[in-house]
């Protein structure tokens, strides 16, 4: 059996990335994953202080709130199912106000 040069270089990828094709695909997509979890925290700071900036009633900051808490704590699954354990640049680079982390794993009925 001879192999082709095509099985070569993939031979090659493989031994020297360390990764097969499902690992890397499997890392594309948390990759992918992450990204999103990290816009979707852009999104819900950008309306809390959108919201600070031209108030409302206080029951409507807290729905805010606590959307915001739900998009930071599945952006922190993602970022620990990455092997990202400390979340203290990823708090203060989007700028996450403690009465939201305050609320990270609260479940309200």
């Amino acid at each position: 059996m001879s192999l082709s040069i095509a099985d070569l270089a993939e031979l090659r990828q493989r031994l020297t990335s360390g990764f097969g094709p499902i690992e890397s695909e499997v890392m594309a997509e948390k990759a992918a994953s992450l990204g999103y979890h990290g816009r979707q925290v852009e999104k819900a700071m950008a309306a809390l202080q959108a919201f600070d900036a031209a108030p409302g009633t206080a029951d409507e900051r807290l729905i805010l709130v606590k959307a915001a808490a739900r998009d930071v704590w599945k952006f922190f699954v993602q970022r620990e199912a990455c092997g990202m354990r400390d979340q203290r640049d990823a708090i203060r680079h989007y700028g996450i106000p403690p009465e939201v982390l305050a609320r990270l794993g609260a479940i309200e009925k």
